[in-house]
């Protein structure tokens, strides 16, 4: 019999709050805010800090989870979150349910952007293109290519006509999306911009960049004609005729506090401020003044400079220099500056370096702003923007690790699982991943759980013992053990005690004592060294046998040294490796030994004579730990190569490579029963896996993984990467917004093989019709594959089961003959209302693409008539029902509007708004007549 064994698959993961390499964004109700968390998107409810829910992809274990690298919601409950794959996926916030996925770009994707409405999306990837997808349609528009560098930033203008998008090229475009094409380069950054932004009414447009000062672009709305434009700007008539199309006139500049690159600049829902988040621990909060504030700032600087200029002249001016003043002042324009529209109000100081911000879309009405911040350090903060200061009112901190995993452990029940980082341990639950105790502690490298699960042992970088009480989540005491850091413990299998393993040559033996505390009543755990063995050089790990026989030490010199327990006498000396023993275990039955070092190998040993059973080169870097399953001779190891792999000791096999975390993976600890385990990464997850009831084979796995190294390779055959890249005109260029991918060759194959089946079945039909004429009457017997269906059906069925973002490029890969048999049956499909979309888009793309053959092959020329004839009117039906539905639903809106109190709700604030707008009003005419009444005062 074939050995079978049973999968391990990944069940959850916790621990990560937001990942450093997304941006954060708040939904549209502005209640909940969307943090990305490696390859999950997390909804916070921001009053009650907590998780309310989780979009993560469904992808099995065999597939790499892929880092999700850009977030954007659109008005409605939909979030589009870009992957580092290329791919985006749009999900409803409400549902929890991804709606659809997009595939379109070859490089990860760096930004996103949704239009006012929410029906078009903008992304932008490291492959240098940008794709208008259209959010309704789920399906790509177009691809617009002229950027030679990672595309950093997008936005919509002029009703979501125009698009803005700014890259490390140091370039600017502004693209025209009906006539798809770039109408505007804009150039005079003198480095990668990273990030842009227009305000809500579209007036002004900035720009961040490693330079010292926020670029301000103003927002044209309609064309002037050349005649005028060369009138303003004093040039000639063909640079007036360029100068229309400009959509970006410069408006100016204005210095920044900070010397770091700006990484996001954001205007606040409402335009009142302007947020420029830099590379480091700062965000600058810009307040953004009215047309009337800004005017009355401008005009107060150009009083103050004729003070100036009056207070130079002196006392002694002639009636000449009066009358040449008064010329002087006449000329004086009131001209609005960047400065006098963008004052900075404050900036924004946080404990780590910022990763990414975010403005609440709905504000208090006693704050300017609510502004989200997320940190590198594993950590969300939110901030209250008011006219004086910000004040932090939340931090979202307790539910991960500031920084990396360095240890995991179970209790013997499995029930607890500790993990410890730089400055704090945390208890969890492993069944719901909740958080129940956080402990302040030092650079905590190791840790095991006392039994009973009252107590906890750490050992830290700087030599000392943590001793921590888990019932109360208190840091009973604090033992110094060690001249060095303790980079190993291991208990000692009867419950009496643990061994430490320390960088200062030392192993250390300790027994468990209860004493009473002082001036309490209750009793608690302390810890008494029993024995100190030297060694020769820095210990690295230790390990004690089940039976408490032998002891195993790992020195900084690549040996293993196996010792007696109770006389620790020397018994053996494992040696092979060629650098560092970074981690090892015992089985449980004693019978072998298993090594896992910095020299990528994993060594098993027999633990009777200290031979080498087999060498493996386990991982592409250094093994960070391996365990043995108890009351087996299967081991689970993982490294700094991000994975974790199953073996088989006895047959030396690998049996399951495992796929999902983002960063090295540092530990690893496996229940006592063997149902789950857990591994701890740099990447601050912790993760865990569950073995499910599947059984599978190694020939199968052996089969799966060369198929997965196939599939790995199709790109390579897709497209040549050894051809050199074609050059990119200036103005830019327009291509399809699809990929090839495999799943557009499955799907053309499926069709391919739908219409070979369709043209066999309608031939038996035929030769059934010819027999029943002759008089020869037998039952039809349809084929069994096509499911009772006709043969225009079938094949319209597996056409329907194409995803729409597919659909382009799975017809692209279609061959001529078939795209003509295919032409064949739309007119058939055209009776079904449903599918009039569907039969249009097949018709214009195969018509786009086999345009040349069709014209020139006479038996296309009646199936085209045919298709002229039948989908106009169809289109014009579908197309009126439409509007049928438009209009009836917008008189249910108007009769629902009548009969509610709507519009009486609102009308407070309405009153307060327009009474505010008045005074304003009055305040600039006040300002007006005093000023002209001091003009006249001074002709006097």
């Amino acid at each position: 019999m074939v050995k079978s064994y049973l999968r391990y698959e990944p069940a959850a993961f916790f621990g990560v709050i937001v990942s450093v390499e997304s941006n954060i964004t708040y939904d549209s109700s502005g209640k909940h805010l969307l943090a990305p968390a490696l390859e999950k998107l997390g909804i916070w409810h921001v009053r009650q800090g907590v998780c309310t829910k989780t979009l993560s992809p469904s992808l099995s274990s065999r597939a790499p989870s892929l880092a999700v690298t850009c977030v954007a919601s659109a008005p409605s409950s939909l979030v589009a979150s870009g992957y580092a794959d290329g791919s985006i996926r749009i999900w409803d916030c409400d549902k929890g349910s991804c709606e659809t996925t997009l595939n379109g770009h070859k490089g990860a994707v760096t930004a996103l952007r949704y239009n006012k409405v929410g029906s078009l999306l903008a992304s932008g990837s490291k492959d240098n293109d940008v794709i208008l997808w259209d959010v309704v349609g789920e399906t790509g528009l177009f691809r617009l290519r002229g950027h030679r560098d990672q595309i950093t930033d997008l936005v919509f203008l002029d009703s979501g006509k125009k698009l803005v998008s700014s890259s490390k090229d140091k370039f600017l475009r502004v693209w025209d999306l009906e006539t798809q094409h770039c109408m505007q380069v804009i150039s005079g950054h003198h480095s990668e911009i990273w990030s842009i932004d227009v305000d809500p009414d579209e007036r002004y447009l900035v720009t961040g960049s490693a330079d010292l000062e926020l670029r301000f672009y103003n927002v044209k709305h309609e064309l002037m004609n050349g005649e005028s434009m060369a009138n303003e700007t004093g040039n000639d008539g063909e640079s007036a005729t360029q100068n229309k199309w400009e959509v970006l006139k410069p408006f100016g500049e204005i210095q920044r506090q900070s010397k770091d690159r700006v990484a996001t600049v954001r205007f606040s829902k409402s335009g009142n401020l302007l947020a420029c988040q830099v590379a480091g621990k700062t965000v600058e909060i810009f307040r953004v003044l009215d047309e009337v504030e800004s005017k009355r700032k401008a005009k107060r600087r150009l009083n103050r400079k004729k003070e100036k200029k009056s207070a130079k002249m002196g006392v002694e001016a002639t009636d000449n220099a009066e009358a040449n003043h008064g010329t002087e002042e006449a000329g004086n324009v009131l001209v609005v500056t960047v400065p006098d529209v963008f004052k900075l109000l404050q900036t924004i100081r946080a404990s780590k370096k910022i990763c990414s911000i975010s403005f609440c879309p709905v504000t208090p009405k006693s704050l300017l702003a609510s502004l989200a911040l997320s940190l590198n350090n594993n950590l969300l903060e939110f901030y209250s923007i008011e006219s004086g200061s910000s004040t932090k009112t939340l931090a979202i901190e307790l539910q991960g690790h500031r920084s990396d995993v360095r240890s995991v452990t179970l209790s013997s029940d499995n029930t607890l699982l500790m993990s410890t980082s730089h400055n704090a341990v945390k208890i969890w639950n492993p069944s719901t991943g909740s958080c129940l105790r956080t402990i302040d502690s030092g650079y905590g490298l190791c840790g095991l759980i006392v039994p009973h699960n009252k107590y906890a042992m750490v050992g830290t970088r700087d030599g000392k013992i943590e001793i921590i009480d888990i019932g109360s989540g208190t840091l009973s005491e604090v033992v110094e053990a060690h001249g060095g850091s303790i980079r190993s413990i291991a208990t000692i299998p009867n419950g009496n005690g643990f061994v430490t393993g320390s960088a200062d040559h030392d192993v250390k033996f300790w027994g468990y004592q209860i004493k009473q505390r002082p001036s309490q009543d209750s009793k608690c755990l302390t810890i008494s060294n029993v024995r100190t063995m030297k060694m020769n050089d820095d210990v690295l790990v230790v390990a004690v046998s089940p039976d408490a026989k032998y002891v195993a030490v790992a020195l900084l010199d690549c040996t293993v040294k196996i010792l007696f327990m109770d006389s620790l006498k020397f018994f053996l000396s494992l040696y092979g490796h060629k650098l560092p023993v970074l981690c090892m275990d015992i089985s449980s039955d004693g019978d072998l030994i298993v090594t896992g070092s910095a020299d990528k190998n994993l060594r098993i040993w027999g633990l009777d004579f200290g031979d080498c059973h087999k060498s493996i080169f386990a991982h592409a870097d250094s093994v960070m730990a391996v365990q043995f399953v108890r009351n087996t001779h299967y081991m689970f190891s993982v490294g700094k190569d991000r994975l974790v792999k199953y073996w088989d000791a006895d047959k030396f096999e690998l049996l399951l490579t495992l796929e999902g975390h983002h960063a090295d993976v540092w530990c690893l600890a496996v229940s006592n029963r063997g149902d789950f385990f857990v591994t701890g990464s740099h990447d601050r997850s912790i993760r865990r896996w569950d073995r499910t009831e599947e059984p599978f084979f190694i020939e199968e796995e052996k089969e799966k993984r060369l198929e997965e190294n196939f599939e790995a390779d199709i790109d390579n055959t897709f497209e040549d990467k050894h051809i050199p890249k074609e050059e990119l005109p200036e103005e830019g260029a327009v291509a399809l917004a699809g990929k090839r991918t495999l799943e557009t060759l499955t799907a053309t194959d499926s069709i391919i093989d739908a219409l070979d089946v369709a043209e066999v079945e309608l031939k038996r039909i035929a030769e059934h019709e010819d027999e029943k004429a002759r008089g020869k009457v037998a039952e039809f017997q349809p084929n069994m594959i096509m499911l009772g269906l006709s043969p225009s059906d079938y094949v319209l069925r597996a056409l329907s089961n194409i995803s729409t973002n597919d659909l382009e490029q799975t017809l692209l890969a279609l061959p001529f003959s078939d795209a003509l048999k295919l032409l064949s049956y739309t007119k058939d499909w055209t009776s079904n209302p449903d599918k009039v979309e569907l039969v249009c888009r097949i018709v214009t793309v195969l018509l786009q693409i086999h345009h040349s053959q069709l014209i020139s092959t006479p038996s296309a020329r009646p199936v085209l008539a045919a298709l002229k004839e039948i989908i106009y009117p169809r289109v014009k039906e579908c197309k009126d029902t439409l509007g049928f539905n438009l209009a009836a639903m917008d008189h249910l809106k108007q009769l629902m509007a009548s009969r509610s109190d709507a519009l009486f709700r609102d009308a407070k604030s309405k009153l307060l708004e327009i009474r505010s707008q008045q005074s304003k009003r009055l305040e600039a005419r006040t300002e007006t007549k005093t000023e002209n009444k001091k003009k006249k005062k001074q002709k006097k």
